[in-house]
Formats: C-alpha cells, structure tokens, sequence
C-alpha cells in the first residue's frame, strides 16, 4: 500500500519534469516531495516526527531510505530514515 502511494505521489510530481530527467531519475532511483510534510519514523514502540516546511523529502529506493533537512533546536540537521519504517504526511 505504502508503495503504491509512494509511485502516484512520484507520478504526479514527475508530470512536470522533462522526459530526459524522468528518465534520468528512475534510473537513479530517486524520488522527491516539495513542500511541507511530517516524516515519523516508527519502529516498535519508538516514534520520532520531524516536521519539513517548504523543503525536500528524497528518497533513494535503492539504498532504502529517505533524507531530508530539518531543524531540530534551531539547528538545520540532516536526517535519514530507513523507507520501510517512516511515513510521510503532508502538512498545510
């Protein structure tokens, strides 16, 4: 389920690349939200939710893992979770 919501975000956002970085992009497997969302990782009973405003969510499919920037104390810090134990939201 996960995935399928994964491949029709990717299919909305990539309408509006060219056909050479769609290309260039599934090759890589890399994929990418814009804007505002929640990223929770959960694994048991530990949870940890970042909050990305007017940012990038990636992720790298075949290294099994998302990356983003956000800020945690007022820092900017870059977080990596691993795909199969995150979830994003996104946030008005």
């Amino acid at each position: 389920m996960k995935k399928l919501i994964l491949l029709i975000i990717l299919a909305i956002f990539l309408s509006g690349c060219s056909e050479e970085q769609q290309n260039k992009l599934s090759r890589l497997g890399v994929t990418w939200l814009e804007g505002n969302y929640k990223v929770t990782f959960a694994s048991g009973n530990h949870t940890q939710s970042w909050t990305v405003i007017d940012g990038k969510v990636t992720s790298e499919s075949a290294k099994g893992y998302y990356y983003f920037w956000t800020k945690v104390d007022g820092k900017k810090r870059y977080i990596q979770t691993p795909i199969e134990r995150t979830y994003i939201e996104q946030i008005d």
